[in-house]
């Protein structure tokens, strides 16, 4: 089937003008953020995504399927549901994604009254410093009061998911922490040895993982 023309353009020969174009528009890239976790229902996406509307969260995955971004497909019975997920594209926007949060981290000093929040919103800025650690590959829970995410740091299961909301079954550790320690994470100003070690992040779990994670 021929590629359908793109709806606009910068019309400038320029790779960041054309990325621009296939994902410059407002949702594109936190859609990317949800599909990232691995394939997504529409009412999941919708309602991880407080404030879009269902006629922009539809436009917005009809040009991510134009763009060979992301596609869909029904899912065998007896789920029978129709998911959106990533294609290996897609999923190359992992570190553009990764260097946008690192560069806003700053912007989580000061909570808004009006701010949603999702746990699993914290996985991309911890995922670098998690794939740092010289115990990974690993599958490490990460539990905050917002919630539960697991990490995958070798990105290896869903179809290239790199975290999943929830615990995962075959995790080798957990980490439990606040959202103020995954915000001095993602700013630079906190290890997880140094968490550890000062009490901000508990870790749970049997294991070598887990045991070397402790400084055991």
């Amino acid at each position: 089937m021929p590629r359908q023309p793109r709806r606009r353009s910068y019309d400038q020969y320029c790779a960041a003008a054309r990325a621009l174009d296939a994902v410059g528009d407002r949702w594109t890239l936190l859609i990317v953020r949800e599909l990232l976790a691995g394939p997504r229902r529409y009412t999941d996406l919708h309602a991880d995504l407080p404030g879009v509307s269902t006629d922009v969260l539809a436009s917005r995955l009809k040009d991510m399927e134009r763009e060979e971004l992301a596609t869909r497909r029904k899912l065998p019975p007896p789920a029978a549901a129709t998911v959106y997920e990533l294609t290996a594209r897609g999923r190359e926007l992992l570190p553009v994604l990764t260097a946008l949060a690192a560069w806003g981290a700053p912007e989580l000093a000061e909570r808004r009254p009006t701010d949603a929040v999702r746990a699993h919103w914290f996985a991309i800025p911890l995922i670098p410093l998690l794939r740092r650690l010289p115990y990974a590959p690993a599958v490490l829970d990460v539990r905050l009061d917002e919630g539960e995410f697991h990490v995958r740091t070798d990105g290896s299961a869903g179809g290239g998911a790199v975290y999943g909301d929830g615990p995962a079954p075959d995790a080798d550790a957990r980490l439990v922490l606040d959202a103020d320690t995954c915000r001095a994470l993602a700013e630079g100003a906190l290890t997880v040895e140094e968490g550890v070690k000062d009490g901000r992040i508990e870790v749970t779990g049997e294991g070598p993982v887990a045991a070397a994670l402790r400084g055991e």
